[in-house]
């Protein structure tokens, strides 16, 4: 079945995940889905994932989740922009996620980054999520 959105059913994959206490999911693979997981695993949210086969030979990501001491590292995820809603923010109005504890996913014209590294690098973009 075709979705409308892959990356809102990655990070609801994620979620539903960490919920259930496992240790890794298997998702789609996309060029966007590989970039949020780059930043989510440079920013320290999951432990990494890697690029496989499934039983139809088609490629699927299995993500790592992490834990500390038995929590999740992600306690809050969620979609900012969807496809009926899209969510764009220059560098001087980006939103900041729980006073700066929390990171937001954007995609700019230099790439998918933070949200702390977009407003250093002077770029806005499309609010993608926001982890905390």
């Amino acid at each position: 079945m075709a979705q409308s959105h892959p990356l809102s059913d990655m990070l609801t994959r994620i979620r539903n995940g960490l919920a259930r206490q496992k240790a890794s999911v298997y998702t789609g693979a996309s060029k966007q889905n590989k970039f949020v997981l780059d930043v989510m695993a440079g920013e320290g949210y999951i432990r990494g994932y890697v690029e496989e086969k499934d039983e139809r030979n088609h490629p699927v990501l299995r993500v790592d989740l992490k834990y500390t001491e038995g929590q999740p590292a992600i306690r809050e995820l969620k979609t900012i922009s969807k496809p009926g809603r899209r969510v764009y923010s220059s560098s001087k109005t980006m939103p900041r996620v729980h006073n700066g504890l929390g990171t937001s996913i954007v995609t700019t014209p230099k790439g998918v980054m933070t949200d702390s590294k977009a407003r250093s690098e002077n770029v806005g973009g499309e609010v993608l999520c926001q982890l905390f």
